[in-house]
C-alpha cells in the first residue's frame, strides 16, 4: 500500500528536480560587455556590472574590473568561478616577481602570466581577459586573452556577450589619438549601448584611467548612462 501511494505521488508530483528553478544547477557567469582603449599616456577599462546563473540575475553591482597590480587591471568575462581563479593566481605570481625584480612589473609580464594559466587550463577553465595597464618601459597597453589562451596586444579591445553589439560602433568612433576624457566617454557610451541590446550585461557601468600618476576610477549609475537609442 505504502508503495502504490508512493507511486502515485511520484506520478502527480513528479520528482523533486522538477520542481526546482534551472537556474539553480547553472554555473555562475559574468555573460559581460568589457572593454579597454589606449590613450597617450595611459588606458582607459570599462564594464558592466551583472552577474547571471543562467536567467537569473545573481548579482548587479559585480566589480569585474579586478586590479593585479598598482597599475595593472584585468576585465573578466565567462564564468565567474574561474576568472576570480585565474585573477587571484596571477595576483600572487605578480607579487612575488615585483618583490624579485624590486620594481614594479611590466603589463606585458602579467599578460603572459594570464595567457599561461588560460592556455594550461583551457579545457577546464572558460575565460576572456583583458589586461591592461601603464609601465614605464611601454606606457599604457592592453592586451587581450580570449577563451583558449591566445595573447594579442590591441589598441582597444572589447570581450563578453555584450561585445557582439557594438564592433560596429567601435568602428565607426574609435580612431587613434584619442585623448583620456575622449577614451572615457567612448567607453562609457559603448558600454551603455552593450547593456541596451544584450540580455546578460547590465546594472551599472564601472571605468577606471590608469596612468603614471596612478588610477581614477567612476561609477556611472543605472539612471546616468548615456541613451544610445531612440525609443
Amino acid at each position: 500500500m505504502a508503495a502504490i501511494t508512493a507511486m502515485q505521488y511520484s506520478e502527480e508530483f513528479g520528482s523533486c528536480t522538477d520542481m526546482v528553478p534551472d537556474w539553480t544547477t547553472k554555473e555562475v557567469s559574468t555573460g559581460t560587455t568589457i572593454m579597454a582603449v589606449e590613450y597617450n599616456g595611459g588606458v582607459v577599462i570599462g564594464a558592466d556590472s551583472r552577474t547571471t546563473t543562467g536567467a537569473y540575475i545573481a548579482n548587479r553591482v559585480t566589480d569585474k574590473l579586478t586590479p593585479i597590480h598598482d597599475r595593472i587591471f584585468c576585465c573578466r568575462s565567462g564564468s565567474a568561478a574561474d576568472t576570480q581563479a585565474i585573477a587571484d593566481v596571477v595576483t600572487y605570481q605578480l607579487g612575488f616577481h615585483s618583490i624579485e625584480l624590486d620594481e614594479p612589473p611590466l603589463v606585458q609580464t602579467a599578460a603572459n602570466l594570464f595567457r599561461g594559466s588560460c592556455y594550461k587550463y583551457r579545457e577546464e577553465l572558460t575565460a576572456g581577459i583583458i589586461v591592461a595597464g601603464w609601465d614605464k618601459r611601454r606606457g599604457g597597453q592592453v592586451y587581450t586573452v580570449p577563451v583558449g589562451g591566445m595573447l594579442v596586444r590591441q589598441p582597444v579591445s572589447v570581450g563578453g556577450s555584450g561585445s557582439t553589439y557594438i564592433y560596429g560602433f567601435m568602428d565607426s568612433n574609435y580612431q587613434p589619438g584619442l585623448t583620456k576624457e575622449q577614451c572615457l566617454e567612448l567607453t562609457a557610451k559603448a558600454l551603455s549601448l552593450a547593456m541596451e541590446r544584450d540580455g546578460s550585461s547590465g546594472g551599472v557601468v564601472r571605468l577606471a584611467a590608469i596612468c603614471e600618476s596612478g588610477v581614477e576610477r567612476q561609477v556611472i549609475l543605472g539612471n546616468k548612462l548615456p541613451q544610445c537609442s531612440s525609443h
